[in-house]
């Protein structure tokens, strides 16, 4: 299973979330600062209890101010 959890930090606060996000490497497959809502994205692959915790993980960290994660589905539309 893969997903994309969009990370808001606090200001000035980017390059020190990234190198403790960078420790995280049992699920985090990359790391990504990016424009938009959210200052970070991480791409994470795992189970969906491996993507859980990884989450609870990131809102521990004090930097961080919100999380939202986006997991893949699987649709069949029928083309």
């Amino acid at each position: 299973m893969r997903a994309l959890c969009l990370v808001t930090v606090k200001p000035g606060k980017v390059d020190s979330v990234v190198a403790i996000l960078k420790k995280k490497r049992k699920i985090v497959k990359k790391i990504m600062v990016v424009t938009g809502r959210a200052d970070i994205s991480v791409f994470l692959q795992g189970n969906i209890d491996e993507i859980n915790h990884m989450v609870i993980d990131f809102k521990k960290i004090k930097e961080i101010e919100t999380t939202e994660t986006l997991i893949e589905v699987e649709v069949d539309l029928g083309w």
